[in-house]
């Protein structure tokens, strides 16, 4: 049995996005790769605007290592989308980012989508620690209602 569409009260963080007429693909709806799209933009958003990365010179990076979708709901332009963010579990190295997107005013998912990040050593892109600073931060994206 599937499970439910998440909600907005499922996610801790909220960031918006305008579709762009190029998302539409050949069936007139949102291609999948822009759903990765905004699950990548949004994350990397929350993480710069929150002084956790610095895309030139932070000595720690997170490098995606594993993604997935389940696709409820046709989105297309124009509509905006609210990204829903929430942290599912914070390890030594990797941190699970989970993502939902609202389609206008829904308060239902369209789409749910999953990435972890694990980070390395920008320069030798070895795994190493969380940094601290962005291990607190990642910690108040944890939603313990989900």
């Amino acid at each position: 049995m599937r499970r439910p569409p998440g909600t907005r009260a499922n996610y801790v963080h909220f960031c918006q996005h305008s579709t762009r007429w190029g998302d539409n693909d050949t069936y007139g709806h949102m291609n999948n790769v822009v759903h990765y799209l905004l699950f990548d933009t949004t994350v990397n958003k929350w993480l710069i605007s929150n002084g956790l990365l610095n895309i030139k010179t932070s000595p720690e990076i997170g490098l995606v290592v594993e993604t997935g979708c389940r696709y409820l709901q046709e989105m297309s332009f124009p509509q905006v989308i609210t990204a829903g963010l929430r942290v599912a579990s914070i390890g030594t190295s990797s941190v699970r980012y989970e993502i939902g997107l609202f389609p206008d005013d829904s308060e239902l998912a369209a789409a749910e989508g999953f990435f972890v990040h694990v980070y390395v050593d920008a320069e030798s892109r070895r795994p190493c620690g969380i940094p601290v600073k962005t291990r607190v931060a990642l910690a108040g994206l944890i939603n313990n209602t989900k």
